[in-house]
């Protein structure tokens, strides 16, 4: 397959939560023309997708999502051109879970949370999603707050029990984070846990990576190689950080480490549509403007994976059998360097698309247009 082929295949998943208001733990920033309801998030995706040919669908969170009629939902996605994509939870916002949620020490609790995981996937049969993404806030803040087995065990009950009412067709997709909001013990804090549960559940049960969930340092592309091995990589979570979870736009702070992520994806002929994987970004705009933001991001992504399907295979199989060093990293830094900027102009127009999206999104008067109609009811965001 040709490397223009290649990137026609490419899928990339924007999140709804990303169209709205958001900002830091201390407050958040509003803009004018972000979306009101679930309906204009999808006409903002939609022209995501119009301009960049790639971002077909759009993640729902529940409840910031909800809505009385998800099949009448589904069709105003495909009216526009897209399609509802992963269902993600909200276990974190009540004051229920102020201990945890599936991890809380109230059976009581962990009850009301369960049945909300049960609820996404009734939401998931309705609008045909294959994916649920669960990330949960829970954990500990000081030794001794609560038993760090048994709440593994707990954690371990609600997956279970969300796995099996999941549909044939239906995946669950567990994402992990370092820390945040607890400062001693998380419950899900990184993907050796992540994996174990997903190991105990079965093959529907899939490992996300979102790529600002780690410790400075860490080398992502392993974990990335190691978990297409072990058939658990279930989806990305895409958006770059300084330290952690900064949710930015993606590539913007490390363009090389997401390069050699897909560099892993490519190698492992993981990146078609067929192999499972979902490709999503997962971040939200607090200083820039939200759109112009995405379809950065959905580029960036697509100029790193252009790049790693560019590296010379067979030159870096050799060099590294032959224990050459210099040549193995040149040959990665080769594709790297190349600029792709042109190729992927020739694309866009091979698509019809035009070669330029972003300077297409501001010749298009949609922002002006959002400002001058999203006037009055209440602006899609959450509360910090």
């Amino acid at each position: 397959m040709s490397v223009k082929d290649a990137l026609r295949e490419q899928r990339i998943e924007t999140p709804s939560w990303a169209y709205g208001n958001s900002g830091t733990r201390f407050k958040v920033f509003a803009q004018q023309g972000v979306p009101r309801t679930p309906y204009e998030k999808i006409d903002d995706a939609a022209v995501v997708h119009r301009l960049t040919g790639i971002a077909p669908t759009v993640a729902l969170h529940i409840p910031w999502d909800r809505v009385d009629d998800y099949g009448k939902l589904s069709e105003y996605a495909r009216d526009r051109g897209v399609a509802l994509g992963a269902i993600n939870s909200n276990v974190f916002q009540d004051d229920d879970y102020k201990l945890g949620s599936v991890c809380h020490p109230d059976a009581t609790v962990r009850r009301k949370a369960v049945g909300h995981l049960l609820e996404c996937v009734d939401i998931m049969d309705r609008t045909g999603s294959r994916d649920l993404k669960l990330w949960f806030a829970d954990g500990l803040n000081y030794p001794g707050q609560d038993n760090l087995r048994a709440r593994q065990d707990r954690l371990a009950e609600a997956l279970r029990e969300t796995y099996d009412r999941l549909g044939t067709n239906q995946r669950m997709l567990l994402e992990y984070k370092l820390f945040e909001p607890a400062f001693y013990s998380t419950d899900v804090p990184d993907w050796g846990t992540a994996f174990a549960h997903c190991l105990q559940l079965g093959d529907r049960a899939q490992v996300v990576i979102d790529t600002g969930h780690h410790a400075p340092g860490t080398n992502i592309e392993f974990i990335v190689s190691f978990l297409l091995r072990a058939d658990k990589l279930g989806a990305f979570d895409f958006n770059s950080r300084f330290y952690a979870d900064d949710d930015l736009m993606a590539g913007a702070a490390d363009p090389f480490q997401l390069f050699r992520i897909m560099h892993e994806i490519v190698l492992a002929d993981a990146l078609k549509p067929a192999a499972g994987i979902a490709f999503m970004l997962d971040q939200c705009h607090n200083l820039e403007p939200k759109i112009p933001a995405i379809i950065r991001s959905v580029l960036n992504v697509q100029e790193a994976t252009a790049k790693a399907l560019l590296v010379d295979h067979s030159a870096l199989d050799a060099a590294q059998r032959a224990g050459d060093v210099l040549e193995a990293n040149a040959a990665l830094m080769d594709a790297y360097n190349t600029d792709v900027r042109p190729l992927l102009r020739e694309l866009r127009e091979d698509m019809g698309l035009d070669p330029d999206p972003m300077a297409a999104y501001r010749r298009s008067g949609y922002a002006e247009q959002i400002v001058r109609e999203r006037v009055g009811g209440e602006a899609a965001g959450w509360g910090a």
